[in-house]
């Protein structure tokens, strides 16, 4: 969302094959190109794959080349911003994420579910 409150969706057919964990690097840099294309020099990027973020942070490596590339991809687009934080958010607390990725992989939404939790004893 813009610091004006305005929100664009963005969910991409990328073609080919890969695993999730590229899906999600892709995810993460189209997210990063298209706020820096639209002038934004402070991100506060919020995502739901624990991985990617802890991959571009440093936090965590890989030794599988596709996904070293994706990285540092990754990196230099977070690299055009004067200040950028990319916080994780779990899945279950990123509905329109999830609807977007499923989008994108033409998959059909998810019925939204109740909220599980314990009911109180009286």
């Amino acid at each position: 969302m813009s610091p004006d409150g305005l929100r664009s969706d963005k969910s991409t057919l990328i073609g080919g094959s890969g695993c999730n964990n590229e899906a999600e690097l892709h995810a993460l840099i189209t997210a990063l190109e298209v706020a820096c294309n639209a002038g934004a020099r402070r991100l506060v990027l919020r995502g739901d794959s624990d991985m990617a973020i802890r991959y571009v942070r440093g936090v965590d490596r890989t030794q599988i080349a596709r996904l070293v590339i994706l990285v540092a991809t990754a990196r230099e687009w977070l690299g055009r911003f004067e200040d950028a934080q990319l916080i994780w958010v779990p899945r279950h607390r990123n509905v329109e994420a999830d609807r977007l990725s499923r989008q994108a992989l033409g998959l059909l939404d998810m019925p939204v579910r109740a909220a599980k939790g314990r009911r109180r004893r009286r």
